[in-house]
This record gives structure tokens, C-alpha cells and sequence, in this order.
């Protein structure tokens, strides 16, 4: 059987996934090339004058930036996702009052998710970014307490997964990759991976 390209570019070079999420796992594994999850420990903290993707680039820099010890034939994958709503970053809900209040406030209008990926070697860094307008309905307060006591998405950035019930009720349009909004713009990985 033949290899995909990418397989074949990268057949010598062992791929590194820093991130605990699910949804970067599963989109990585669809590109058919083998990986690795290592991860660690980040604060998150990004300077306040950033705005949209000059935050999620700063982000996925600064997760790459705490593998100092990258072997010759390592590639490290490290990624942010943050959804941007009238001029403002909205991140993961601290609780449950947070995650129905940030999902009112996506209620019926449209709003920007920007991933930004850094791929680091021992011998370069490039960080990447991708943006997808999501149009949301209009969604009762009934839809959302149901949405966040029954999926309790404390861990996605704008409170909500694209993947998730929400997503079938209540997207009305995407503008650009849907993945992107899962949190990896796997398309334009897949031409960074075979140009790195």
C-alpha cells in the first residue's frame, strides 16, 4: 500500500501533538500520519493590548515555547482556539453561570473563530492561523441550560463544540473550515507540515 505525501515527508521525523484536547487528536489522526501526545503545563496568560489572532498566536507560540528539548528529527504541533465576539475574546467558561451567559451572548448573531498552530523543530519555528465565521441562530434559554447541563463544555473556547448538539440547532452558516472551528485548521496543516 502507498503512503499518503505527507506520510512520506515526514517517514523519518516523529510528530509531537502538545495538547490534551480530544477534537486536535481526532483531526490529526485523519491526516493518516503517525503521532505522539505530549504535554505540558501553560499559563495562559497573553498580554492585554492583542487583539483576535494576534492572541491565538501569541498562545500557541508560548505552548511551544516550554519544549526546549526537541530531538533533530522531532516536529512539535502546539494550538489555540478562541472565539471572538464584537471586538472581544471569549475563552473557556469558568463555570456553569459563564457557559450559559457566553452562549446567550452568541445567540443570533455572528461571531469569528481563530485558530493560530505553531510547528517547531530544534531548527525553526512558523506559526500559522486560520479564521471562520459561524452564524448562530437565535437559541432560548430553555436550549442552552439543556446544551450546557447535558454537554458541559468547560473546556472549549466560546462555551460551545461545533461538533456537539449546539452545533446541529444552531449554526446557521460557516464561512471558511468547520474544523478550524473544532480547533484545528487541518488543511492548511497539511500544506505546512509538507513545506516545514
Amino acid at each position: 500500500m502507498m503512503d499518503n505525501p505527507l506520510q512520506e515527508k515526514l517517514k523519518s521525523i516523529h510528530v509531537v501533538l502538545a495538547s490534551g484536547s480530544p477534537r486536535r487528536k481526532e483531526l490529526l489522526k485523519g491526516l493518516d500520519i503517525p503521532f505522539r501526545i505530549q504535554t505540558k503545563e501553560v499559563e495562559e496568560i497573553y498580554p492585554s493590548h492583542l487583539k483576535a489572532v494576534e492572541i491565538t498566536e501569541f498562545l500557541a507560540e508560548l505552548k511551544a515555547s516550554v519544549f526546549t528539548d526537541l530531538k533533530p528529527a522531532e516536529i512539535l504541533i502546539t494550538a489555540d482556539t478562541i472565539v471572538w465576539l464584537e471586538g472581544k475574546a471569549l475563552m473557556k467558561p469558568v463555570d456553569r453561570e459563564d457557559a450559559i451567559k457566553i452562549i446567550s451572548s452568541l445567540s443570533g448573531k455572528y461571531h469569528e473563530v481563530f485558530t493560530s498552530v505553531c510547528l517547531k523543530s530544534s531548527a525553526k519555528t512558523i506559526v500559522f492561523s486560520d479564521v471562520t465565521k459561524v452564524f448562530f441562530k437565535h437559541i432560548s434559554d430553555v436550549e442552552i441550560r439543556y446544551y450546557v447541563d447535558t454537554y458541559k463544555p468547560y473546556d472549549k473556547a466560546g462555551a460551545y463544540g461545533a461538533q456537539d448538539w449546539i452545533g446541529y440547532m444552531a449554526i446557521d452558516k460557516i464561512e471558511g473550515s468547520y474544523y478550524n472551528v473544532m480547533g484545528l485548521p487541518v488543511h492548511k496543516l497539511y500544506n505546512e507540515l509538507m513545506d516545514f
